[in-house]
């Protein structure tokens, strides 16, 4: 940790860091899954997924950032080059040989969930700590990817 006069205890910050850095790793991983349905998503419903998609992609990016330089804010080095966000992610591999518009969605929405409940264990998790702060931008992270959850999940939730 590098020194700062940040008045959460080391100890904490140190916990907390590690809590940001597992996530980083599964937002990262966000971003690339929803990106590999943006680009090969296939179907009458193309287009309205397809931009689906890149939105969801363009707001987990925000995600990275706000989470990597909270890690940096307490001290700690954010490590986010794609090795190791492979190596340390929790969400489930996404399948890559699927095209049609139905498989991108609950691939995703499966996506999404176990993301969600990822960030739900974190604000539960920094509020224990008393970081207030991590769970703040936790918080703000969840209500976001509920609404996509809903989003991609109302594609399939009808009948046509």
């Amino acid at each position: 940790m590098y020194p700062t006069k940040n008045s959460l205890p080391e100890k904490i910050r140190i916990q907390i860091s590690g809590l940001l850095q597992e996530h980083l790793s599964n937002s990262i991983d966000l971003v690339t899954q929803a990106k590999q349905a943006h680009w090969n998503v296939k179907g009458p419903d193309f287009i309205s997924l397809h931009e689906l998609f890149d939105k969801i992609a363009e707001d987990a990016e925000e995600y990275v950032d706000l989470i990597a330089e909270r890690i940096v804010q307490l001290g700690g080095t954010a490590e986010g080059t794609l090795r190791i966000a492979a190596k340390r992610t929790k969400l489930p591999e996404y399948p890559i040989d699927i095209s049609a518009g139905h498989a991108h969605v609950n691939a995703l929405a499966y996506t999404l969930a176990s993301y969600g409940e990822n960030v739900r264990n974190v604000i539960t998790q920094a509020d224990e700590l008393v970081d207030k702060d991590t769970a703040d931008i936790f918080t703000e992270i969840s209500r976001q990817v509920d609404k996509y959850l809903w989003f991609v999940e109302a594609h399939v939730q009808a009948s046509r």
